[in-house]
């Protein structure tokens, strides 16, 4: 039997900008990225603490030390600019994998900087 977990977390990151013409999915700056343990295209659920949108789209990077957390196509009309959101991505594990597994929970400031 296999279950899903909880695998990796951005918690409390801020909007930078939301763009409606873009394709879509999740521009996020790639030091968070690797700080999460996430992968570009990754499949991940946005929820958003200002207006309790919630939402499934893909990563893709932006540019290392930017702090760039954006909404892309349809993802834009959930979140905008200054929000606060949640980025979550899952995983299947097997339940003895389950017993030991600590998903990465990654802290952000105002800037969307790793709190140490």
């Amino acid at each position: 039997m296999t279950i899903t977990l909880l695998r990796a977390k951005i918690h409390r990151a801020t909007v930078t900008d939301a763009n409606l013409d873009y394709e879509g999915s999740i521009a996020i700056d790639k030091d968070l990225i690797e700080a999460a343990g996430l992968a570009r295209y990754e499949l991940v659920h946005v929820l958003n603490i200002n207006n309790g949108s919630r939402l499934e789209t893909y990563i893709i990077e932006a540019p290392a030390g930017s702090g760039t957390v954006c909404l892309n196509g349809a993802a834009a009309r959930l979140g905008a600019k200054g929000d606060k959101i949640i980025v979550l991505a899952y995983a299947q594990f097997s339940t003895d994998e389950a017993r030991w597994f600590k998903p990465a929970i990654i802290h952000v400031d105002k800037d969307n900087k790793v709190i140490a």
